[in-house]
């Protein structure tokens, strides 16, 4: 059974900068495309960064050249580096997976996404 544990999320000001971390576990890493989402209030859940086996990423267009998303495989973590936080930014993130050894025929949507985390609470004031 796939379980993914966030952590990592904070309250931090504009400019500033976090580590999200998401613990996999029940998987082998190779076989799933891993991602980000977030989901701000009243909103819908939207994608963030992905990342597969191959290294391969996508980001979305708004954290592009802010955010890195990279996985330690010895670890089975997955982290999403947040720098130059928005006040937009602030939303629950949430770690999720689905069994594909490549991202890029995932179609880059919550709903292409078989499993999921609970969440981790980021908070970025002006």
């Amino acid at each position: 059974q796939v379980q993914l544990v966030e952590s990592g999320g904070s309250s931090v000001q504009a400019g500033g900068s976090l580590r999200l971390n998401c613990v996999a576990s029940g998987y082998t890493y190779s076989r799933y495309c891993m991602g980000w989402f977030r989901q701000a209030p009243g909103k819908q859940r939207e994608g963030v960064a992905t990342i597969d086996r191959y290294g391969s990423t996508t980001y979305a267009d708004f954290v592009k050249g802010r955010f890195t998303i990279s996985v330690d495989i010895g670890k089975n973590t997955l982290y999403l580096q947040m720098n130059s936080l928005k006040p937009e930014d602030t939303a629950m993130y949430y770690c999720a997976a689905t069994p594909s050894f490549k991202c890029a025929v995932v179609p880059f949507s919550p709903d292409s996404f078989t499993y999921w985390g609970q969440g981790t609470q980021v908070s970025v004031s002006s």
